[in-house]
């Protein structure tokens, strides 16, 4: 069983704040706090260049993505860390999309993260070779899939409701027709578990600064499946993804393996806080860190509703269904956010009335979840969120 105070206190936590925004930026984990300072100090500052070989820097990417292994399903090997989210789906959808060379559909859904589809729009116009993002609604994926589609390229958990795909189920069913699967892992990762090797999803990708705690703009990761790894085509062909990087080629010739799809100078700063994060997933079972995840998002859903009917539930109410973030929708929704983050109960925004609170067992229990919803009754039964202070926007909700 998890001690879960005992989780709590591996990280630093404002007194008197109730943090409900970890699925959008987990809070600074005390180890990561002494592993910079060393990484800093005794790495940087007494080894200099020495560090890249005397500290594992090089090695790093590869390591780290080790760690990170076990909490998506994925097979030792498989995955690597750097750069952001949005570069790590571009790589893994420009290769899917070389693999697939007489098909010309990417499908997604509505409800998938804008940068996604961004970045899907980007390669299309950039190839120009006829290929079309195609989108439907997130229940009709299912129905949508065909012989002529390339890639299904989707987010598992909605970042707005937290509303989950099936992945075993979507992946299964895309492989029968030799169509390509990309998951973007961003809402999943640490917060529920994923056996990318076990679906036989060929593609998946995260950020490591939501349930995996790395802190702001930490590097994301890749999983190329094995079957794959010796033939993507690595569209960024950056030094480090080069076979032997410090021969100087002037010919780019790919490593084996998912070395291929590293790019740049790894971040060597974010991944040692992002190492030392991952250090507090060696004694916990995910599978009960979702257990517990479930049974706190029923509890607010249920105090909320019994609290504030004015506010609409959009998070699935079904366990399988949904992540590990609850969601209300309210037309005075960033003012009562607002005044929600005044009186100490951090949750965030989206866009157009979305209030989404992120449930986080490590570090957020029942008492937590009790204050939270008073003080949600208090903001809007009181109708506190109509004050004129609550409705400046800021420029990130």
């Amino acid at each position: 069983m998890i001690d879960f105070a005992a989780t709590k206190a591996r990280f630093r936590l404002p007194q008197g704040i109730i943090y409900l925004d970890g699925n959008s930026l987990g809070p600074l984990p005390e180890g990561a706090i002494q592993r910079a300072q060393r990484t800093i100090e005794k790495e940087w500052g007494e080894m200099l260049i020495r560090a890249w070989n005397l500290a594992g820097w090089m090695d790093q990417p590869r390591r780290v993505g080790d760690k990170i292994a076990p909490l998506i399903g994925a097979e030792t090997g498989t995955v690597v860390m750097g750069d952001t989210l949005s570069i790590k789906m571009y790589q893994a959808l420009a290769a899917a999309l070389a693999m697939r060379p007489d098909r010309k559909i990417v499908l997604s859904d509505t409800g998938n993260f804008p940068t996604d589809l961004y970045m899907a729009e980007g390669l299309i116009a950039t190839l120009s070779r006829g290929h079309q993002l195609r989108l439907v609604a997130p229940e009709e994926i299912e129905a949508s899939l065909s012989d002529e589609i390339a890639v299904l390229y989707l987010t598992e958990v909605d970042y707005r409701t937290g509303r989950r795909h099936d992945m075993a189920r979507l992946t299964a069913q895309a492989r029968a027709r030799g169509i390509l699967t990309i998951w973007d892992l961003a809402h999943s990762a640490g917060a529920l578990p994923v056996d990318l090797s076990g679906v036989g999803a060929d593609f998946a990708a995260g950020c490591t600064y939501k349930y995996l705690n790395a802190g702001p703009g930490a590097p994301a990761f890749l999983y190329v499946a094995p079957r794959h790894a010796d033939s993507a085509r690595a569209a960024l062909s950056g030094w480090m993804g080069h076979a032997k990087p410090f021969a100087f080629e002037l010919g780019y010739a790919a490593a084996g393996g998912i070395e291929r799809m590293r790019v740049g100078t790894p971040p060597v700063l974010a991944l040692a806080a992002l190492e030392a994060s991952l250090d507090i997933w060696d004694r916990v079972d995910l599978a009960e860190v979702r257990a517990r995840s479930l049974a706190l998002g029923d509890l607010l859903i249920n105090e909320v509703e019994r609290r504030c009917p004015s506010l609409r539930l959009v998070t699935p109410r079904a366990h399988a269904q949904r992540g590990s973030q609850v969601s209300v929708a309210f037309d005075g929704g960033y003012a009562a956010m607002q005044a929600l983050i005044a009186r100490g109960v951090i949750g965030d925004f989206r866009a157009p009335d979305i209030m989404r609170f992120g449930i986080t067992p490590l570090y957020i229990g029942e008492a937590e979840i009790m204050r939270a919803a008073e003080t949600i009754e208090e903001v809007i039964v009181g109708e506190v969120w109509r004050r004129p202070e609550y409705q400046v926007v800021n420029a990130v909700t």
